[in-house]
């Protein structure tokens, strides 16, 4: 269970603000057909996320655990500073083509989470807990907590949040999470 509900928690802070969550922004404003939307990019983030977590799972079972714990834990401070630094949507990640609203926003989404810090953060999540479905069920559902809410909403939930300070609380728990891991608190 606490694999899954800090999973869940740092991704849904670490995406506040994030490209893809300017990328759902754009495609709500596009389309306007929020279902389509919010299931594309639930399919999106289960099959980026499940590759992610299968990576995390399969590097610790190569490295070992000590290894790992410090890999771990300078991945997670250097997630602490990627949190702070605000991310910029581009242009041509938001062109649909032909495959409609819900293909458009899978293609998008897959493509948008390739290297993305909720990416990384999933890999590393994966490798330090031991249970894989819940930590891509975490992630993902903190993808969704923080996504839907930005195609239903549109643009007046980044009005009533500071991205700043969302920002600053993702990066405080990434770096509480590197120093307990290179301290050899946890599960490691």
């Amino acid at each position: 269970m606490e694999a899954f509900l800090i999973s869940t928690g740092i991704v849904a802070l670490a995406e506040i603000g994030d490209k893809t969550q300017l990328l759902a922004l754009v495609l709500a404003a596009r389309f306007r057909k929020p279902v389509p939307i919010i299931l594309g990019i639930l399919v999106a983030t289960l099959v980026n996320h499940a590759c992610a977590g299968a990576l995390g799972a399969w590097i610790t079972h190569l490295l070992g655990a000590n290894v790992m714990r410090w890999i771990l834990g300078i991945s997670f401070l250097g997630m602490a500073a990627w949190s702070l630094i605000p991310d910029k949507l581009d242009e041509e990640e938001s062109a649909t083509g032909h495959w409609g609203v819900f293909g458009s926003t899978v293609v998008a989404f897959f493509l948008a989470e390739m290297g993305d810090k909720t990416q990384f953060a999933t890999v590393a999540l994966a490798a330090k807990y031991s249970s894989i479905v819940s930590v891509v069920a975490g992630t993902t559902l903190g993808m969704m907590i923080a996504n839907v809410p930005a195609v239903l909403l549109g643009e007046r939930v980044t009005r009533m949040v500071s991205i700043r300070v969302v920002h600053a609380i993702a990066a405080a728990v990434f770096a509480i999470l590197g120093v307990l891991a290179l301290a050899g608190v946890g599960q490691f």
